[in-house]
């Protein structure tokens, strides 16, 4: 046989050889301390959890939602705003799907934000100032529309042009400009905020 010429191993040699290398390789990584090397900041949160007892839990937030079980009784007190006795309700023009509430008492309503119902949405075709007056009155629990005849801007409700105070009723429509409004009303004959009051006595 000559030297020179290379043996090649056999199939059964070579299994062999793996195996040999692949258990050396565990043996090494068993030998190999894993822990990674912990680095730790002076001002890092600490890692520790700490589990309370039973016992230890911290009182529950007080402002927290109280559960609320029976009739209870309703305490009234002073009105913090003007209570709403109606909406206008934007179903054109600028600012649709927009509301406006209504107050007790006489309202203003015009473009500027100093009106007690400013209709702001856009609309130049709305004076500015006191294009018209929406009143509800509490003693006899109705509500007018009453145009500002001064103003050159002419108003509808309900397809008419008003020359002095009309009704209104629920649903009707107002145009002023291009806006096109409808009339909710809260109060009436059914309810009025007076009866809260003369219940709260």
């Amino acid at each position: 046989m000559r030297k020179d010429v290379p043996v090649t191993p056999s199939a059964a040699d070579a299994a062999r050889d793996v195996k040999a290398q692949a258990s050396l390789k565990d043996a090494s990584l068993k030998a190999v301390d894993r822990t990674p090397e912990r680095h730790l900041e002076t001002n890092a949160a600490p890692t520790t959890r700490v589990l309370r007892a039973a016992a230890e839990k911290p009182a529950e937030d007080p402002a927290k939602t109280q559960l609320v079980r029976g009739r209870q009784a309703l305490k009234r007190g002073e009105f913090a705003l003007d209570p709403v006795v109606g909406w206008l309700v934007v179903v054109g023009g600028p600012g649709l799907g927009s509301y406006r509430p209504v107050f007790e008492g006489n309202n203003t309503v015009g473009r500027a934000p100093t009106n007690r119902v400013a209709l702001d949405f856009g609309d130049a075709a709305i004076s500015s100032e006191e294009q018209a007056y929406i009143r509800y009155d509490a003693a006899d629990r109705s509500f007018l529309f009453v145009p500002n005849m001064s103003k050159t801007n002419v108003v509808s409700v309900n397809d008419k042009r008003p020359t002095g105070a009309v009704v209104l009723e629920n649903m009707d429509v107002i145009v002023m400009g291009r806006t096109q409004l409808v009339f909710v009303p809260f109060c009436g004959p059914e309810f009025d905020w007076s009866e809260i009051a003369e219940n709260k006595a």
